[in-house]
């Protein structure tokens, strides 16, 4: 089954492309305007180094898509601008990401006796495995962060990773980083809109995304994207954000739980389950295997880093990161940023980030706890190999 078209004519293909290359200049020139060269940094000490002016421009970029709050008419507005609304919100919590949870932006399953940077480089492990990922395959990553899950898997199977990701401050970060760690020659980091992506048909071997692809605005068309860049017998694995079919849309407490998750993780809309599985239907996957790694009553549930459920701290290390992540740590940044604000050493408005992230925070343990919301609904997908794009 032949992926569908993101374009309708050759005109309006070379238009989008002269528009994403505008767009990617610009972009970029923000970014070095904002970061400067705080990408050799990590955390508060990186915010700190922020130039304040750009800082604000980002915070307000961000923030307006918010000011309508649930209605129909804001979520469009949301859908339709996804690619700036995503840019400035990493632009925005790039850092306080790192500096709460390290340089992997996803949550995991955890198991007594497992520690908190051990359970992460398992939950990436397990990706790989299910893929059956090996060092000769060349690899996308879709939406790769700042780089920490694709530096493991490289580590995990030998591949080559290309990471692809809409912000100039990570991939300068993941670029950075693989040159620090010594894997330059299997990593590569690029700019990019997964919407349209400017990889050659059919020119990878496998395609992962980790908790990426919820930022897009229709699942069809990052799908088929991944679709169209797979060789034919090629495989895609997802941990895919989506509601369970526990929610309920028209239920005025499930909608605010999303809704604070939205606005706290850059996410124009979530969807259910049941629209991604068709999703990955509908551009031509065949999906091999699905399941939900959250609904497997788990003895120390996948929240409980943002829950700051202390028993379930395994190692001194994880005590420190979950005071971080915890509701009393975020509290605590929360008021050390606000008052590094005031003094003029972190960007105006970084509290109102903060702020931002502890409502998803808040929101994504409830969304949890209820069984409405989960972050890891994994799908392993096979593109046929008598496709065409």
């Amino acid at each position: 089954m032949a992926a569908p078209s993101i374009t309708s004519n050759s005109t309006s293909s070379t238009s989008n492309i002269k528009l994403a290359e505008k767009n990617h200049q610009r972009d970029q020139q923000f970014a070095k305007a904002l970061h400067g060269d705080s990408y050799k940094k990590t955390g508060l000490s990186a915010l700190i180094s922020k130039a304040k002016d750009a800082s604000a421009v980002a915070t307000n970029g961000y923030f307006k898509h918010w000011d309508g709050g649930v209605t129909k008419e804001d979520e469009d507005k949301r859908l339709e601008d996804y690619s700036q609304l995503t840019a400035h919100y990493y632009n925005l919590v790039t850092d306080f990401y790192e500096y709460g949870w390290g340089s992997s932006f996803h949550f995991s399953r955890y198991y007594k006796g497992e520690a908190f940077r051990q359970a992460t480089a398992r939950h990436e492990h397990y990706l790989a495995h299910k893929m059956n990922i090996h060092e000769n395959m060349k690899v996308l990553d879709v939406g790769c962060g700042v780089g920490g899950p694709g530096r493991e898997i490289c580590r995990f199977t030998d591949c080559s990773i290309v990471g692809l990701n809409n912000n100039d401050y990570q991939v300068e970060r993941a670029n950075f980083y693989a040159q620090k760690y010594g894997l330059q020659d299997k990593l590569s980091y690029v700019k990019g809109d997964f919407m349209q992506m400017d990889f050659e048909p059919e020119s990878f071997d496998a395609v992962y995304a980790i908790e990426a692809t919820v930022h897009a605005p229709v699942l069809e068309g990052v799908y088929s994207e991944i679709y169209k860049v797979l060789k034919p017998g090629g495989v895609f694995g997802v941990y895919e954000w989506v509601m369970t079919d526990e929610y309920d849309e028209s239920n005025e407490e499930h909608r605010k739980i999303a809704y604070g998750i939205e606005v706290g993780d850059g996410i124009p809309k979530m969807y259910k389950r049941d629209v991604a599985e068709q999703a990955l239907k509908n551009v031509g996957f065949e999906i091999e295997y699905e399941s939900d790694l959250a609904d497997r009553d788990d003895s120390i549930p996948w929240y409980y880093p943002l829950a700051g459920e202390w028993k379930y701290v395994q190692t001194l290390g994880d005590a420190f990161t979950i005071f971080r992540t915890s509701k009393l740590g975020r509290a605590v940044t929360t008021e050390a940023v606000g008052l590094m604000e005031k003094l003029g050493l972190a960007p105006k408005g970084s509290k109102q980030v903060t702020n931002a992230l502890e409502d998803a925070a808040v929101n994504l343990v409830e969304g949890g706890r209820q069984k409405l919301f989960t972050p890891m609904m994994l799908y392993v997908c096979r593109k046929p190999l008598d496709a065409e794009n």
